[in-house]
């Protein structure tokens, strides 16, 4: 198993089972003392920045990745991983139904981005509709 999507292959995880897989996974190995709020943030900019490395000079890369050997995937993979595993684990100690509060951000992104407006320039003018 690698992680590298393969063609058909559409099965997915629930943010429920990884929340479990955690919680399970800290508590075994007596974790949880360790696991406060800024703690796990700090380890998720961590790993952001592991994540940002892997892209720092490769300029503009096409979606699919394309021009990537499947080590370099298989890498990316693994601190995306990293980034979501801690987030999942700190929406968790911190109370927060991360699937519902994607799904609430996603609902308010499209009351102040309506789809009438026209997005599809890239200048400073929308460079703030990521949001």
């Amino acid at each position: 198993m690698t992680g590298v999507q393969q063609e058909g292959d559409d099965q997915s995880v629930s943010l429920h089972l990884l929340k479990q897989k955690m919680a399970d996974f800290a508590k075994e190995r007596n974790w949880d003392q360790f696991h406060s709020p800024r703690n796990l943030l700090l380890a998720m900019v961590g790993e952001v920045g592991e994540l940002s490395e892997i892209f720092q000079w490769k300029g503009e890369v096409p979606k699919g990745l394309p021009d990537w050997k499947e080590d370099e995937k298989v890498h990316l993979g693994e601190e995306l991983s990293d980034v979501l595993l801690y987030l999942v684990r700190l929406s968790d100690i911190c109370g927060i139904d991360l699937g519902k509060a994607a799904l609430r951000k996603v609902e308010l992104n499209a009351i102040k981005y309506r789809a009438s407006k026209n997005y599809g320039t890239n200048d400073d003018s929308t460079a703030e509709m990521c949001g």
